[in-house]
């Protein structure tokens, strides 16, 4: 562990939108570090067809008060954010296409003569348009 970069972990909730983690900085003797200020991540989860999809988000401010006021924006910022990195992976998904590569690629070639696919002459390797 890094000592000059200790945190306490406090959470604070609603218990019904979210929660706020508070990292408190501490000197390695657990005392407070006024030197450092502290830091206030914003959580929160979104439904999806495969189950609950967990958000981490920083949230600006220098005191509690702020980064409660600052959780709406970032927490819809951060959606948007999953949203759309969600909708990269499926494009890139429906994108993917595998073509096997040579002999045997297509489970040991059995039944489609010397070569796999390809036939005699074609050196076994799938031709595309």
């Amino acid at each position: 562990m890094n000592a000059s970069d200790l945190y306490r972990e406090e959470t604070v909730t609603d218990r019904r939108v979210g929660t706020i983690r508070v990292l408190q900085p501490i000197t390695k003797d657990g005392s407070p570090d006024p030197s450092r200020s502290a830091q206030y991540i914003g959580e929160a989860q979104i439904m999806t067809s495969v189950g609950a999809l967990p958000l981490n988000f920083e949230l600006p401010g220098d005191s509690l008060a702020a980064a409660v006021d600052a959780y709406g924006a970032a927490a819809k910022d951060a959606v948007e954010r999953a949203m759309r990195e969600l909708q990269e992976m499926r494009r890139q998904a429906a994108s993917s296409i595998v073509v096997p590569q040579g002999p045997g690629a297509m489970g040991g070639g059995g039944g489609f003569g010397p070569g796999g696919l390809g036939g005699p002459g074609r050196g076994g390797k799938l031709q595309m348009p």
